[in-house]
């Protein structure tokens, strides 16, 4: 790996410390007791006054890459990891679902993984003294042990506001290096084939039962259909609840160059269910040809209470001013092309 020049732009303003309503607090005597969790070429997580705050896991034998936990100071984890009812959901975490045919969302019948695989080295990590953190990594979609798609992907995770809210900046892009990739879903409900949970593939949380759970986008809070479900586009989709008590709520501002935008979201609001997804691929597939370049861009913010359509649009706009901070140029694309073809 070249050197990492990358992070300097990813810690220094590329995710800033985030948005929304925050009461300001009184200077604290006693600062907040801040630790690193590390378990080296696995995981690394951050720790407020005990408690783990997020945690990031890499390890080589997972089948994605996921934080889980995501909290909050003084309330448990809003994500769920792997969840008896779905155990390929990982709190929050990207997959495809279908790359050429292949599935890489749910495990194969009889397997403990998806039939495509997902692949990575052990990342570039930068933990900074103000408690942020950036990771660079490199990824390989394999699809019966060829590397059809290949993946840069940064992730910038703040230091925690006053508060304990933070945001995660997730920046992706990927390069096809088979002759032609096809990204798909499972259809949609009006479509041949379709089913009622049709749509989902990208970005993906998976949160826990909070109580009196509700969903707000830019547009608008959401109403959810007769089976529990939502789609439709919009800049910005938040979901939130009450754990112990207590409002908190995690929204996620999709980037407005990203392809299909305003993007596409399908979300989930069952009774055993709480899962949102800003599904880029939701009402169509998408096909690719080999050396195209296909970016992804998202902030995601975990924040205590719950953020109104004025709170998340504010959010959405500041982030939409964002320059792309480590964009990945020709000459690394290339670079990234030759790594990939090396490992296979």
């Amino acid at each position: 790996m070249r050197p990492m020049a990358w992070i300097t732009a990813a810690l220094l303003g590329a995710c800033p410390a985030p948005l929304g309503a925050q009461t300001p607090q009184p200077a604290d005597p006693t600062p907040p007791r801040i630790e690193w969790l590390e378990d080296e070429g696995s995981s690394v997580g951050l720790s407020l006054d005990g408690q783990t705050l997020w945690r990031l896991d890499y390890d080589e034998a997972l089948t994605h890459i996921a934080f889980h936990p995501l909290a909050l100071p003084g309330v448990g984890p809003l994500t769920a990891d792997a969840p008896p009812d779905h155990v390929h959901h990982h709190g929050l975490w990207f997959s495809w679902k279908f790359i050429n045919g292949v599935n890489f969302w749910e495990n194969a019948p009889g397997s403990d993984r998806p039939a495509g695989r997902t692949a990575w080295d052990t990342p570039g990590v930068v933990r900074a003294d103000d408690a942020s953190a950036a990771f660079r990594f490199n990824l390989r979609y394999l699809c019966a042990d060829e590397v059809v798609l290949a993946e840069l992907r940064e992730i910038t995770v703040a230091a925690p506001g006053p508060e304990g809210s933070y945001a995660i900046d997730w920046a992706s892009w990927f390069t096809v290096q088979a002759d032609q990739v096809a990204l798909d879903r499972t259809p949609l409900p009006d479509e041949p084939g379709g089913k009622a949970y049709g749509g989902y593939a990208g970005l993906s949380a998976r949160l826990v039962q909070m109580d009196d759970r509700q969903a707000m986008t830019t547009d608008g809070p959401v109403e959810f259909n007769d089976q529990d479900r939502y789609r439709a586009r919009h800049d910005a989709f938040e979901y939130s609840g009450a754990i112990d008590g207590k409002e908190v709520g995690i929204a996620i501002l999709s980037h407005p160059e990203n392809a299909n935008s305003p993007s596409p979201w399908y979300a989930i609001r069952s009774a055993d269910m709480s899962f949102f997804t800003p599904a880029v691929i939701c009402y169509e597939p998408l096909t690719l040809r080999k050396g195209e370049v296909f970016p992804l861009r998202y902030r995601v913010v975990v924040h205590p209470g719950r953020w109104g359509r004025e709170e998340l649009a504010a959010a959405f706009e500041a982030y939409a001013g964002v320059p792309q901070a480590g964009q990945v140029g020709q000459a690394e694309q290339a670079e990234q092309a030759e790594q990939t073809k090396e490992k296979e």
